[in-house]
């Protein structure tokens, strides 16, 4: 698949399920929940045991129509590399390295670096990343989003943590091309609701569709 039909992608759904787990098993049955509620962007964080074969797991056992696979909390351009090798479609990190986003561009996977200041949104853009991921989005909030835009218009913002259903709207509002959300999506698999998770991920696709209206 080709970097920009990634993004497509993304941004289409407006949701990347942001999976963090215990066991691999977890992290399996999470994601495998979220494709059931009509979310294919799952990214499997590398705090997660085996991450790299979570994926590679969900890339044999998930038709590719319905599975949009990357990896996060990737801090370097050796895990980013295990991560591709995996399957890894895209790659996002809490921060922005320069190497990862090297790597990434040499094989035209997309790169989506945490960014909080303006300086660091430039540097990135600057090293070919076509969204950045505001983290953490709690830090400020939907509001901060729009006063970005003004001097940076063209940047494409996905921000992570501090995403809800009850202020996703006002973040799409304010000019995010996506939302990045954890806990407040996963939640229920502590437990073992993974119908609550199913159920979670299709009201914040629901969420999304409503509020770009």
């Amino acid at each position: 698949m080709f970097k920009h039909e990634v993004l497509k992608k993304i941004t289409d759904v407006g949701v990347v399920a942001v999976v963090r787990a215990e066991t691999s098993e977890q992290a399996i049955a999470i994601s495998k929940a979220c494709i059931q509620g009509g979310l294919p962007a799952i990214e499997v964080t590398f705090t997660v045991p085996n991450a790299h074969r979570v994926i590679e797991d969900l890339v044999k056992a998930i038709p590719s129509d319905k599975l949009l696979i990357g990896a996060g909390t990737v801090l370097d351009s050796e895990t980013a590399r295990i991560a591709i090798l995996a399957g890894a479609q895209y790659i996002v990190s809490p921060g922005f390295d320069l190497k990862t986003a090297q790597l990434c561009n040499r094989y035209q996977i997309p790169y989506m670096p945490g960014c909080l200041t303006i300086t660091e949104m430039i540097a990135a853009m600057e090293a070919g990343c076509d969204v950045v991921k505001l983290f953490p989005g709690s830090a400020f909030g939907p509001s901060y989003v729009k006063a970005v835009k003004g001097p940076l218009p063209h940047v494409n913002i996905m921000p992570t943590g501090g995403v809800s259903l009850d202020n996703v709207k006002e973040w799409i509002k304010n000019g995010v091309v996506a939302v990045g959300v954890g806990s407040e999506l996963t939640g229920p698999a502590k437990n073992n609701d993974y119908e609550g998770v199913a159920q979670n991920a299709k009201a914040f696709v629901e969420a999304v569709k409503h509020a770009r209206k």
